[in-house]
């Protein structure tokens, strides 16, 4: 009987005390009979379903969605192959790439990057020997990067052969390249201010490991997946072949995915479109928006798969050792959470970079973070807008209007509603506004406006062709 009493009032919800009728428990004493124990058979407890309850284990009902949302999409995907027929052309794709007469100013761009990455590398050794004052460094540096910033989006808007790809690929990688050298300029007069003999050591002492040697230089960190400069970066010791195939193969995958979702699932929505988004009216916006939400939640998805796989690839190759480059952004319960955890390399360049010279320089913390949400939201405009030759301030508007969400609403939705939150502002929010400008982009392409209108849908321009 007294193992009866412990276990009838441990018997609870997590965190919760039993509420134990100690009468009905002290009668039981009283009783020899076999079938005691039936009868109390109740206790305090909480429904698997309820907010109350501690229960995590939905990992059938993840199964049974998964499921339910392969059979759903496969019959649209089905309806899709019977109306259109099958779109699928890579082809396409190298064509969005490819630009006129051999020109390829996208390729002459990228290695004209060369030139920004000496400069900046030139600017450390003279400084280092002495040869250039620091503040005359520092100036000089900031107008290296500025004209990294302008030279690229100049080249994009006035150069007309420049294929979509080309500028959407030219542009991120000098935007990636600014974030690095910035860093690395940073860094290097932090190092010297700390230790002002530092600059004058040996390059490589005789105890020092071979790894650290190696991944303290400027094209070590230009190639690794990170935007923070430090003399020395964490290595593995060796390179493994399979994971780096196993990277390799995700990401072949993963495009061609991505491939059959634009041009089987988004294009055509758009062929069905001949005005602009902004031409549109109430009904038609809603009914396009409608269409396009969950192709282009499947693509930001995919974009994100994408991303792992590569940041992966590159640091396997180089044996990067860190590689937490996101963190559990689909468990964020409030939006804050979720712009801290989805970019981690990003996140870490903005704290150290911008967040905390302007603390240091007395900015309240609330007003350095809005300037940091600002400049990332400026930035994401930036990268789709200039490619596409079309600023509508929809991606930065949408951004802010998040953040709006996230300051009037985050404290009443806590837990599960507020991941809910964050899941229905990532279905509706940017990633869908940067489908409307290639939706933009796409009826106002001059190459799919000479087609003949006889031919078969089938045969029109693509969603990235300029």
């Amino acid at each position: 009987m007294a193992a009866l009493r412990k276990r009838l009032c441990s018997s609870s919800s997590a965190g919760e005390d039993v509420l134990c009728d100690a009468a009905a428990v002290e009668s039981l004493d009283d009783l020899q009979h076999p079938s005691a124990p039936l009868l109390c058979c109740h206790s305090v407890q909480d429904s698997l379903l309820s907010s109350n309850s501690s229960f995590t284990g939905y990992r059938g009902v993840l199964n049974w969605i998964i499921i339910l949302l392969v059979l759903t999409h496969a019959h649209l995907f089905l309806e899709n192959f019977i109306q259109y027929g099958f779109l699928i052309d890579v082809k396409k794709v190298l064509g969005h790439m490819i630009e006129d007469n051999c020109n390829w100013p996208s390729v002459n761009l990228l290695l004209a990057s060369s030139m920004f990455i000496l400069v900046s590398f030139l600017l450390e050794r003279l400084q280092e020997k002495g040869l250039i004052p620091p503040t005359v460094t520092h100036r000089l540096h900031l107008t290296n990067l500025g004209l990294l910033v302008v030279f690229p989006a100049a080249v994009v808007l006035h150069v007309p052969t420049i294929s979509t790809g080309g500028a959407f690929f030219s542009l991120w990688f000098y935007t990636t390249l600014g974030l690095k050298l910035y860093s690395y300029q940073e860094a290097k007069r932090w190092y010297r201010g700390a230790r002002p003999d530092d600059s004058r050591r040996p390059s490589v002492s005789p105890g020092e490991d071979v790894s650290s040697v190696l991944s303290a230089g400027l094209c070590y960190f230009l190639l690794a997946p990170t935007l923070c400069y430090q003399r020395s970066f964490p290595c593995n010791p060796r390179v493994r072949v399979n994971k780096l195939l196993h990277r390799l193969l995700e990401g072949v995958v993963l495009i061609q995915i991505m491939v059959g979702i634009v041009q089987q699932w988004i294009e055509p929505i758009f062929q069905r479109s001949e005005t602009s988004f902004c031409s549109m009216d109430t009904t038609m916006r809603v009914e396009l928006l409608v269409g396009l939400a969950a192709p282009t939640h499947f693509l930001w998805l995919l974009f994100f798969f994408l991303t792992h796989s590569y940041l992966n690839f590159c640091a396997e190759l180089l044996r990067f050792g860190d590689r937490h480059f996101y963190g559990d952004w689909w468990n964020a319960t409030t939006l804050i959470d979720f712009w801290k955890n989805w970019n981690v390399p990003f996140q870490k360049w903005c704290d150290r970079h911008v967040y905390s010279q302007l603390v240091e320089r007395n900015v309240p913390p609330s007003q350095a973070e809005l300037l940091v949400f600002l400049m990332s939201a400026a930035l994401c405009e930036y990268l789709i807008a200039l490619p596409l030759h079309c600023c509508r301030l929809w991606i930065f508007i949408m951004m802010v209007i998040e953040l709006l969400v996230a300051l009037l609403l985050g404290k009443y939705f806590h837990g599960n509603y507020g991941n809910g939150l964050v899941w229905l502002c990532l279905l509706l929010g940017p990633p869908l506004a940067v489908t409307t400008y290639f939706h933009d982009h796409y009826v106002f392409d001059p190459h799919r406006s000479r087609q003949p209108s006889t031919q078969l849908p089938v045969d029109h321009g693509g969603l990235l062709q300029t």
